[in-house]
């Protein structure tokens, strides 16, 4: 079996909706929309547009791209987690970011994924938060992945969760999802394979949804965690 072969059927293996990351419990603000009836069918595929070009594009990215070249340093890591916590300013999404990334690093850590123990370690030390983009530029070195395939996981893995949010919602159907996501790609790819910017550019833009995951807690009946 040739390298770019195991490669391939790793990142199918960490991309399948069914690995246990722990992704499912998070609407990232779409719930508290779909409740409030400010984006219907239609508009499904210019919100996961405008997420992935308002936060995973400028922030996300950036930050698994710099985690992936840390993953042997626990101390840039736990210095990039640290500034990701500081950035994210919305509570939510700050909880939610927490939340899967040390769900993911569970999973990891007891597949003996190298770098998992370490900045599980850290974190039970108070040292580090464990958010998701940080731990998943850090396990999908750790399994081998470069960081062009890191970054395509970590997109599709929003677009993923995203559309079958909006499928469980009853928002969109199935076929949505798919071309929805399926729209973007081209786009993605060009974006996956240009340089990564320095972390002081390092920023989000999603006003829209950060509002929405402000607004959720409030709501009287939730499927979701934000």
């Amino acid at each position: 079996m040739t390298e770019g072969t195991q490669a391939l059927l790793a990142a199918l293996q960490f991309g399948d909706g069914q690995f246990p990351g722990g992704g499912f419990a998070f609407s990232w603000g779409l719930e508290t929309l779909v409740a409030d009836r400010q984006i219907q069918r239609g508009q499904f595929g210019d919100f996961l547009q405008g997420q992935l070009r308002g936060r995973w594009s400028s922030f996300d990215r950036v930050v698994v791209a710099h985690a992936h070249r840390a993953a042997s340093s626990r101390d840039l890591l736990i210095d990039l987690d640290d500034r990701v916590d500081a950035m994210s300013t919305v509570q939510a999404a700050r909880r939610g970011s927490v939340r899967a990334g040390q769900a993911l690093l569970g999973t990891h850590r007891r597949l003996g994924t190298p770098g998992s123990a370490m900045l599980r370690e850290a974190i039970d030390a108070g040292l580090a938060h464990g958010h998701l983009p940080v731990v998943q530029g850090l396990v999908l070195a750790g399994v081998g992945l470069s960081m062009s395939a890191a970054l395509a996981l970590s997109a599709y893995g929003l677009a993923t969760g995203l559309a079958s949010a909006g499928i469980r919602l009853g928002l969109i159907g199935h076929l949505d999802g798919q071309h929805a996501i399926a729209a973007l790609r081209p786009w993605l790819s060009d974006l996956i394979e240009s340089p990564i910017p320095d972390l002081d550019e390092l920023g989000s833009f999603a006003p829209m949804a950060d509002l929405a995951m402000m607004r959720h807690p409030d709501q009287s009946q939730r499927l979701f965690s934000n």
